[in-house]
C-alpha cells in the first residue's frame, strides 16, 4: 500500500530554514563574541600602555628629584635639624609654602607648581617633557605628573661636615593614549630615602666568633646626654656620678661577649647567637660570663650586622709633633707628646696616623670666624703603622661632651689603642680594626670595631643625643604603589 505524503509536502525546506536560521544566529553570536573579544583586547591593550604611560611619568618626575638637575633647599644655617628652611614651613605634614599651601612641581593639568624656587619649576618642565611622546605601536602615549613635598629635614651625615636635605614625596602621574578618551590611568607613589643612625651602641664588635667583645676588670659602660649637662663658671661638666643615666650603655656583636671580673654594662647586649656559657668554634654563644652584669639583657637581632669598610682619602707629608693650630687639609703622621697641644677646628682631616702620650692632648675647637663648633672628620691612613690611633695621655679635649663633633674614620685592621687615665669624646668608626682599653681611660661615644677589648677600669658612655645627630643615609625607594583607571 502506497503511503500519501501530499502533506508534507515543504517540510523539507522549513527543516533547511530553521537550520540555516540557527547556524545564522550561531554566526552572530560568533561573531559578536569576537568583536567583543577584539575590543576588550584592544580596551585592555590600551589601558595597559596608559598605565605604562603614568608609571613612565613616576620614573620621570623620580629620576628629576634623584638627579643633581634638581637642588633641594641648603641645610638651615641654624644647623642640622633646624626648621628654617626659607620658603617652606616644615613643622605641618604636608610641607607648605609660606603662603599655606602645599608644596608641588607640576606638569598635571590643574595642578600648578607651587615649589618656592621657579628655576626649579622650569626644571621639572623639562625632564618631564624631554622623552615624550611614548610611542606604542600605532598609539602615542603621553603623562604627566606631579610632585607634592611631605617632609624636609636636615640631617648631618656620618663622615661628613655638611648637612644633607632629606625630603619625602608624594608623586602623582597621568597616562593617556592621544585621541582615546577612555584610555587613561593614574598612579600614586611615594619617593623617600631611608635614614638610620650611624651610632647606636656605645660599642660594636662586628667580628662572628668568640671574644669578639670582651670586658674584663672593672670595665663599664653607661649613657648621658650631652645637650643636658650642666655647665659651671662657662664650662661643661663632665659626664659622671649623676649625670649618667644608668641605661644606654648598650654593645653588639656579631660573635660573643666574654666577661671577666667586674664589669657592668648599663645596657643591652644585642647579637644574632643565642645561649650563654663557654663559647667555641663551634658553638658561639650569645655571652660566656654573668648575665646579671648585663643590666639591660640579651637582645638576639635576626641577622649580623654589616658595616662596610670605609674608603679613606690619602693622607699627607706633612709631620706634625709639636703644639700647633691645624688647618682642616692633609697630614702625615700626628706624634703628640710631653705637653703638646694640636688644635683641630671644623673640617676634615686625612692623616696617616695618630699618636697621644704624655701630658699631650687633641683639641677640639669652634670655627675661628664664626665661633661655632662643628664636625671634625679625621681620615686616617695608618701606613705601616700597627696602632694608628694611639689615645694615651690626657687623650682628647672636646670642652662640649659632643662626640658627634670629633669622628676617627679608619679602614684598616691595625689596633686602636685607648688607655692611660685621660678622658676622650668622639666616636671611631674602625670595621676592620681592633680596639683596645686599657687603665682607667673614660671614652665619651661610641665605638664600630672588628674586635673591641675592655681591659682594667676603662668606661664607655654613650652620648644618646648621636641617635638624633649622626645618620648613615640609604637609597632613595619608591614604595605604596595604588593605580587606578578612567
Amino acid at each position: 500500500m502506497l503511503m500519501k505524503r501530499d502533506s508534507e509536502k515543504g517540510s523539507a525546506l522549513i527543516f533547511a530554514l530553521m537550520l540555516l536560521l540557527v547556524l545564522s544566529a550561531m554566526a552572530g553570536s560568533l561573531m559578536f563574541l569576537s568583536t567583543s573579544e577584539t575590543w576588550s583586547s584592544m580596551n585592555y591593550r590600551m589601558m595597559t600602555q596608559a598605565r605604562y604611560g603614568a608609571e613612565a611619568g613616576v620614573n620621570a618626575a623620580a629620576n628629576f628629584l634623584m638627579s643633581a638637575n634638581y637642588v633641594p633647599p641648603a641645610a638651615p644655617a641654624a644647623g642640622p635639624g633646624a626648621n628654617v628652611f626659607a620658603g617652606f614651613d616644615v613643622t605641618q605634614y604636608p610641607v607648605k609654602t609660606a603662603g599655606g599651601g602645599d608644596v608641588y612641581l607640576s606638569t598635571l593639568a590643574g595642578q600648578p607648581s607651587t615649589y618656592p624656587n621657579p628655576a626649579m619649576q622650569g626644571a621639572f618642565v623639562a625632564a618631564m617633557g624631554a622623552n615624550q611622546p611614548l610611542q606604542a605601536g600605532a598609539n602615542r602615549v603621553n603623562y604627566s605628573a606631579s610632585a607634592r613635598l611631605m617632609s624636609m629635614v636636615s640631617v648631618q651625615a656620618f663622615g661628613t661636615t655638611i648637612p644633607v636635605t632629606i625630603q619625602t614625596w608624594e608623586i602623582t602621574a597621568h597616562g593617556d593614549i592621544a585621541n582615546v578618551n577612555n584610555a587613561e590611568a593614574e598612579v600614586v607613589t611615594t619617593l623617600e630615602r631611608y635614614i638610620s643612625p650611624a651610632f647606636s651602641y656605645s660599642a660594636f664588635a662586628d667580628a662572628s666568633g668568640c671574644s669578639s667583645l670582651s670586658f674584663t676588670g672593672n670595665g663599664t659602660t653607661n649613657g648621658y646626654d650631652s645637650t643636658g649637662l650642666p655647665v659651671v663658671g662657662g664650662v661643661v661638666q663632665a659626664p659622671t656620678g649623676a649625670n649618667l643615666l644608668g641605661y644606654g650603655g648598650n654593645v653588639g656583636t656579631n660573635g660573643n661577649e666574654t666577661n671577666g671580673g667586674n664589669p657592668t654594662i648599663n645596657g643591652t647586649l644585642s647579637t644574632p647567637n643565642a645561649g650563654f656559657g663557654v663559647c667555641s668554634a663551634g658553638n658561639v654563644t650569645a655571652l660566656s660570663g654573668n648575665l646579671n652584669q648585663v643590666t639591660g639583657g640579651l637582645i638576639q637581632m635576626p641577622q649580623a650586622v654589616s658595616f662596610p669598610a670605609p674608603t679613606v682619602p690619602a693622607p699627607g707629608t706633612t709631620n706634625v709633633s709639636n703644639t700647633a693650630t691645624l688647618a682642616p687639609g692633609n697630614y702625615g703622621d700626628i706624634n703628640l707628646s710631653g705637653n703638646n697641644v694640636v688644635t683641630l677646628t671644623p673640617g676634615t682631616y686625612n692623616i696617616n696616623s695618630l699618636s697621644i702620650t704624655g701630658n699631650a692632648q687633641l683639641v677640639v675647637a669652634p670655627d675661628p670666624i664664626t665661633g661655632q663648633y662643628g664636625p671634625i672628620i679625621v681620615n686616617v691612613t695608618g701606613n705601616n703603622n700597627a696602632t694608628p690611633i694611639d689615645l694615651e695621655g690626657n687623650g682628647i679635649s672636646n670642652p662640649t661632651y659632643d662626640p658627634s663633633l670629633l669622628q676617627f674614620v679608619y679602614g684598616g685592621t691595625g689596633t686602636i689603642k685607648i688607655a692611660g687615665n685621660g678622658a676622650s669624646a668622639a666616636v671611631v668608626y674602625a670595621p676592620n680594626a681592633t680596639a683596645d682599653f686599657k687603665g682607667n681611660a673614660t671614652f665619651y661615644g661610641s665605638v664600630i670595631a672588628n674586635q673591641l677589648l675592655d681591659v682594667g677600669n676603662g668606661a664607655i658612655y654613650y652620648d644618646l643625643k648621636l641617635r638624633k645627630k649622626l645618620f648613615t643615609i640609604g637609597n632613595y625607594v619608591l614604595n605604596a604603589f595604588t593605580w587606578n583607571k578612567y
